[in-house]
């Protein structure tokens, strides 16, 4: 029973040691974890940005990633959508009796190899274990910390008439690659998730203009829920240009096989922004150089009419109000 995951795991006894000292430390290995104290002690000075997030993706595998990596850079893309600049994290894994050991030490590879990417430490977690049916496989729950720029002032509230919508990529990956792998769908070009880490994205636009009024990232509920609570948080309305948001076409053809909108469908690696008209087009082009923001354009303005509200051109010229998603699109999709 070695291979799998046992209640004793998560008993706080010998296992448990094993568990965390074996496996997680040495795959997540940094000079604040190895001490292994209850809390993380680490000094800083400036404003600060701190989230927390849980994820019960199913499946915990998909095409693109899987639930480790979905967790950090989650939790990294949150802090970001403040300005922050992240730096560090805590997890926490809820797991299920008869995991298997290699399914586990295969998500906390991802998660090491994620918080290298995105440049940020793992220095505090927690390790609990339930009895079989309790869960499924595998739940995580991470929190962040990162530092605010001087001067940086960024809030769902800040929109004004006038402002360009800035989209900093295809839309749908996520979803549709998530929903692909759990029911076994396979297209002609296979459709990978998104989930990237987006604060070196928002540094770059920084650098163009510290006025960046509005970020989000569009997972549940999509770009529509996203770009609706914009407005009704700014008190203003929104029109965007269908032709211009960028959709893939495996994206696009999956969702009409599926009865989806692409525009309700989850990403985990896309940031929706509202900035100055002024800042618009050289905030692109900056972030068009990074490789996560290489399909970047600017899809719409806010404007006063409609207040609230959102509104699309279609592709055939007419006007489509686009409400905030009801009901559940796609259940435990991060």
């Amino acid at each position: 029973m070695e291979d799998k995951i046992l209640l004793a795991h998560g008993s706080g006894g010998k296992l448990s040691h094993d568990l965390v000292e074996g496996d997680f430390v040495p795959i997540l290995h940094n000079p604040l974890l190895a001490k292994l104290d209850d809390a993380a002690v680490f000094e800083l000075s400036g404003r600060l940005a701190f989230t927390t997030d849980s994820y019960v993706v199913n499946p915990i595998f998909f095409p693109g990633g899987d639930i480790g990596r979905l967790a950090v850079f989650g939790t990294v893309n949150d802090l970001a959508m403040s300005g922050a600049r992240p730096l560090y994290l805590s997890i926490a894994l809820v797991i299920e009796e008869g995991l298997p050991r290699v399914e586990l030490d295969r998500v906390m590879k991802s998660v090491a190899e994620a918080t290298e990417e995105a440049g940020v430490k793992i220095v505090t977690g927690d390790t609990k274990v339930v009895n079989r049916g309790g869960a499924d496989k595998l739940f995580i729950n991470t929190a962040g910390i990162g530092l605010v720029p001087p001067g940086v002032d960024i809030s769902g509230s800040r929109a004004r008439p006038g402002d360009r919508i800035i989209l900093s990529g295809s839309i749908g990956d996520h979803g549709i690659a998530v929903i692909s792998q759990r029911e076994g769908l396979q297209f002609n070009v296979p459709v990978e998730s998104d989930c990237a880490p987006l604060h070196n994205v928002v540094a770059d636009m920084l650098e163009v203009s510290g006025d960046i009024r509005c970020l989000r990232d569009p997972t549940r509920g999509g770009l529509a829920s996203t770009l609706n609570e914009l407005a009704q948080q700014s008190k203003v309305g929104i029109r965007i240009d269908e032709e211009r948001i960028p959709v893939q076409d495996a994206v696009r053809a999956a969702c009409e096989l599926l009865g989806f909108d692409p525009l309700y469908v989850a990403n985990e690696g896309k940031l929706v922004a509202v900035v100055p008209a002024e800042n618009a087009e050289s905030m692109v082009a900056k972030m068009r150089d990074n490789r996560y923001g290489t399909r970047s354009a600017i899809i719409g303005e806010v404007v006063s009419s409609h207040p609230g509200r959102v509104v699309m051109t279609t592709s055939l010229g007419a006007s489509r109000i686009i409400d905030m998603l009801t009901g559940e699109l796609l259940p435990r999709i991060c």
